[in-house]
């Protein structure tokens, strides 16, 4: 640090920060784009999610690892900023009001990937913020265990949670290579 600049935090807040962020700086860096479509906004809260982070360490106490709790952290963030922008954004449903919408499955199409994944994350952003957390962690690579660990939720209730998901996603997918 150079001269008359001021260290904030204690050391160990620090420490602890430059550790998360060393373990689970890729899914921070991605983590935004499931919550957030436009690319400005989806900075500003990587931002935002990384200054909780920060913040959140003045009360890290170790009752559970420095990955989940960097994660809970993470989702809860994101999930609030959710909430205040639930203005500016269409109504959100859950998978299951989703679900209820399914028309008739089609046979899919050869689609290209970049389009699909796009589809899939219109989707996610049209799901309620603990919907979205469950099937974001999943994509990341979380088993069921971790994830409710970060939730609250079962790892029984995430693993039925996943399922419905992953299938109202291919069930977009497909409808959405049938209007291609």
């Amino acid at each position: 640090m150079g001269r008359g600049a001021k260290s904030f935090g204690s050391p160990e807040q620090n420490e602890l920060y430059t550790r998360a962020v060393a373990e689970c700086g890729r899914m921070l860096d991605r983590l935004p784009a499931g919550y957030e479509a436009d690319l400005d906004k989806r900075r500003d809260l990587r931002q935002d999610i990384h200054l909780q982070l920060w913040r959140s360490f003045g009360a890290f106490d170790g009752r559970c690892s420095l990955k989940t709790w960097t994660l809970r952290v993470a989702h809860n963030t994101a999930a609030s900023y959710v909430v205040r922008e639930r203005r500016r954004n269409a109504k959100l449903i859950s998978f299951e009001e989703m679900e209820r919408t399914l028309e008739s499955v089609e046979q899919p199409r050869d689609i290209d990937r970049e389009r699909a994944l796009r589809e899939v994350q219109q989707v996610i952003l049209k799901l309620r913020p603990l919907d979205r957390q469950i099937i974001i962690s999943y994509l990341e690579g979380m088993d069921a265990a971790s994830i409710a660990d970060i939730t609250g939720l079962t790892p029984a209730n995430i693993a039925m949670k996943i399922h419905r998901i992953k299938k109202i996603l291919a069930h977009r997918i497909r409808e959405e290579q049938s209007h291609a």
